[in-house]
């Protein structure tokens, strides 16, 4: 299956600054809020655990939509859906920013969850538009890199911001964001979906669509392969405010302390990735980037169980290292997903995205506050996590293992494919 027009034979700077930006919206909707929980807490007279919801809404609304955005974009194209999208969200994040109350604040994060994905996955499929084989993984690598620097500069301009005011600066600076990002998309971003390659715009087909995707056993096992690897990372980054001030007992300006070197392997890892693309094959890739995942795991819950866990910087290496092997599996891992269905990537990316954000979801509302009892029980819920993801990633290659001297392809395309292809 050839890209639905020409592709240029590199990514520009400025198209790839743009596709960050766009899978910013996760991370800064997320992590620049998490400073200002106490205050939003005592203002708002509410706990921990009741503070925990503003972001499992969050979630769980941008999981629901997450069906939507894809499948949308394949009928109208991307644009559209990204500027409408990103539209109400700068709505959303300045009625946050006016918010007198828990139910109103939970209320337009739920919007800011119905309208970050609009960027956020549809920005993946028009990765896939663009490009093929080994540059679609460099490109989706650089924008790991860049995408990967967001959650750690989110609570340090989240703190930042708190030192100039009091917390509803964080929606504000969050509406400017998102007035750039929709000036960046209008000025910058092609239309990557021409007319004649789009879908009907019908619910029947749209749920159609999903639905063909959804039966599909491949998809599954990659795309919880995906969902348990990461949520064992997500685990820390959704218990971020346990993690860091109960249970390491740092300040609400010190979430640097956690977030800087877990983003920066996260970073070298993405740099790796797209360092490897068509050297070697995305399978060997993702063997590799999993086993370092698997490995920090452990080496999480030794150092959890030590007589001195809390003493930094022990606690924050395995949550470091695993996110260099996440991120080294990650680009391939979601290639493939896009590779299953080419003639519906909105639609493939907006399934694979609701299992992963409906599960995060899950995870940062019922899972985080009980597993935040202590340092080892956070890791061996995270090691739990990943020997799961691992599991089902080994189903996955034993599934589509070579046959008869040939690759199994993930795709239907008759050509053959580049070696980061398969998988």
């Amino acid at each position: 299956m050839t890209p639905a027009h020409p592709t240029p034979r590199r990514s520009g700077v400025g198209l790839t600054l743009v596709l960050a930006g766009l899978s910013m919206f996760g991370p800064f909707s997320i992590d620049t809020a998490f400073p200002a929980f106490q205050q939003m807490g005592a203002e708002l007279e509410v706990g921990s655990t009741a503070m925990q919801q503003v972001l499992s809404v969050y979630l769980l609304a941008f999981a629901i939509m997450s069906l939507v955005h894809g499948p949308l974009s394949d009928a109208v194209g991307r644009r559209p859906v990204m500027v409408a999208g990103i539209a109400v969200f700068v709505l959303a994040s300045i009625g946050c920013a006016l918010s007198t109350s828990l139910p109103v604040l939970l209320v337009c994060r739920a919007l800011q969850g119905f309208s970050a994905g609009a960027g956020q996955i549809v920005s993946r499929a028009v990765v896939r538009d663009l490009f093929d084989g080994a540059e679609a993984q460099r490109l989706m690598s650089h924008v790991a890199m860049i995408f990967g620097v967001a959650p750690a500069i989110a609570p340090i301009i989240g703190g930042a911001l708190l030192g100039l005011g009091r917390w509803p600066l964080v929606f504000w600076f969050l509406a400017a964001f998102g007035l750039l990002m929709a000036g960046a998309v209008l000025l910058v971003l092609p239309e990557t979906h021409p007319p004649k390659a789009r879908t009907p715009l019908r619910l029947g087909a749209a749920v159609g669509g999903l639905g063909r995707i959804a039966r599909g056993a491949a998809f599954w096992r990659i795309a919880l392969a995906c969902t348990l690897t990461f949520a064992g990372q997500f685990l820390y980054i959704a218990g971020a405010p346990i993690f860091v001030v109960d249970l390491l007992g740092l300040g609400s300006g010190d979430f640097w302390l956690f977030f800087v070197p877990m983003i920066g392997c996260m970073v070298t890892g993405a740099f790796v990735s797209g360092r490897l693309a068509g050297r070697i094959t995305g399978r060997t890739q993702v063997m590799v980037g999993m086993t370092i995942a698997l490995a920090s795991g452990v080496l999480t819950v030794v150092l959890a169980a030590t007589p001195y866990p809390a003493r930094l910087p022990w606690p924050v290496v395995g949550p470091s290292v695993m996110a260099l092997g996440v991120a080294m599996a990650f680009p391939v891992l979601q290639l493939a997903v896009l590779d299953l269905h080419p003639d519906a990537r909105g639609s493939a990316a907006s399934a694979s995205s609701f299992v992963q954000l409906a599960f995060n979801a899950a995870l940062a509302g019922v899972v985080v506050p009980v597993a935040g009892a202590s340092l080892l029980s956070l890791a061996l819920t995270s090691l739990l996590l990943l020997v799961l993801g691992t599991g089902v990633l080994g189903l996955h290659l034993l599934a589509s293992r070579p046959r008869a001297g040939r690759e199994l392809r993930t795709t239907p395309r008759p050509e053959p494919l580049e070696p980061t292809d398969r998988m």
